[in-house]
């Protein structure tokens, strides 16, 4: 559905994917077929959901090399909440780290939260990956947030989720 409702639309799009979904063979199968067939791949963004190990690493980057053919994006979703590993980010050939909007409400209030992101997006600004915070609601998180170094944001203060038709 997201390929047919962004093909004719000059803008991004993330597909968000589990471990198990990228293992299972008809899923991916289905995903590499979609890309050839709309011929939309430079739009696209597969966030890697990260609630769960990845123990088949092999599994993973042929995913992730083969979806690359075709200029796809792969970003870590919310990274730091999950089994966050700095092996995922040396064995994985990704592009974006998604900072997790729990860690974004603390800004301003918690002090490890503030710790958190920046730690987060140092890493992946020397390890040259594009850093998103996730969950940005005030022109305060927001602030702190640029100040810290991340790339991009999302959430709402920038746009509320809208129904397909309105985009």
């Amino acid at each position: 559905q997201a390929f047919e409702l962004f093909k004719d639309k000059d803008i991004h799009f993330s597909v968000n994917l589990s471990i198990l979904d990228i293992l299972e063979p008809q899923t991916t199968s289905y995903i590499l077929q979609m890309l050839q067939e709309y011929d939309i791949g430079s739009r696209v963004i597969f966030e890697i959901v990260e609630s769960e190990s990845i123990e088949n690493f092999d599994g993973i980057t042929d995913f992730i090399r083969e979806v690359k053919k075709y200029n796809c994006k792969i970003a870590i979703d919310d990274f730091g909440t999950g089994y966050s590993s700095l092996v995922y980010l040396k064995n994985l050939k990704v592009d974006e780290l998604k900072i997790d909007q729990s860690f974004v409400f603390g800004l301003g209030k918690n002090k490890s939260d503030e710790t958190n992101i920046k730690t987060i997006t140092m890493m992946g600004i020397e390890l040259g990956f594009e850093v998103f915070a996730e969950g940005v609601e005030t022109q305060e998180q927001f602030n702190m947030l640029t100040s810290l170094g991340c790339d991009y944001f999302q959430g709402y203060l920038l746009a509320r989720p809208c129904p397909a038709e309105e985009l």
